[in-house]
């Protein structure tokens, strides 16, 4: 088994792919069961779509992806954030408008200037080849900050994510708190889409909160139980992956609803 391991990460593409992976799957987790809890989990979905849009222009303008991606996405997220709150246009409607909205000019930006090539549909599918070096020290960093922001802000959260109401009421600053998760959201997005894909990216926010909530029933126990289970997935979908020849985010997502499937049964038995 060690030798088995030894051989995957002589690769220096795998051994990066694997440090990033793990680092965004964790802060996908540990951000994900407070989105997923306040009913915000289509804002993953939606800011994919909008990373791939941005990506796609930047190719097609010549411009660095990740530079030009990035702060529209952040931008996204914020308007996002207010659709879901404020709008006249509420809740997933909103969501879905921008996503679908900002996938079809990734396509029409595509398909006018470079074509369907295999860097447009690295981004649409993920490609483990493209993690680079700058991405193991933002993924660092980012995880850096996502894991001190529970750490020091676990009470915070805790109340925002339940009964923002009542955070307001105490005087905790909640827009600032749902900004600060929009922003934190929107870069682990970017980060990940690299190697999951515009279509399975926001699996990585959705599946280890659910799993979580089949065993923990507070939310500490899910927090934990989410950046646990992320990291295991991630893992032996990329074992899978390297040993099968398989896509990486397949395997990662096939994983995940393997694990769902079983907490349910087993959730199911038990009472």
């Amino acid at each position: 088994m060690m030798t088995f391991f030894a051989d995957m990460l002589s690769y220096p593409f795998l051994m990066r792919a694997f440090i990033v992976g793990a680092l965004v799957a964790l802060c996908c987790a540990l951000l994900g069961v407070s989105l997923v809890l306040k009913g915000f989990s289509m804002i993953g979905d939606g800011l994919s779509h909008v990373s791939f849009g941005a990506l796609t222009v930047a190719m097609a303008l010549n411009l660095a992806p990740l530079p030009f991606a990035l702060p529209v996405v952040i931008f996204a997220a914020f308007c996002l954030l207010k659709i879901k709150n404020n709008s006249v246009i509420k809740g997933d409607a909103g969501i879905a408008l921008i996503s679908s909205s900002a996938l079809a000019i990734g396509l029409m930006a595509a398909s006018l200037t470079t074509g369907m090539n295999a860097d447009v549909y690295s981004y649409m599918f993920g490609s483990i080849l493209s993690m680079k070096e700058s991405d193991v020290s933002i993924s660092i960093v980012l995880s850096i900050i996502v894991l001190l922001l529970f750490l020091l802000c676990y009470h915070k959260i805790f109340s925002i994510t339940f009964d923002e109401n009542f955070a307001r009421a105490t005087g905790l600053p909640v827009s600032g708190f749902n900004m600060l998760i929009a922003f934190l959201s929107a870069v682990t997005i970017v980060l990940g889409m690299r190697m999951m894909g515009t279509m399975l990216i926001s699996s990585l926010i959705l599946f280890p909160c659910l799993i979580a909530r089949q065993v923990f029933q507070n939310f500490f126990g899910v927090t934990v139980c989410a950046g646990v289970l992320s990291l295991i997935s991630f893992s032996i979908g990329m074992v899978i992956s390297y040993q099968f020849d398989a896509p990486v985010s397949a395997s990662i997502v096939l994983v995940n609803l393997g694990m769902l499937v079983i907490a349910m049964m087993v959730k199911k038995c038990r009472h």
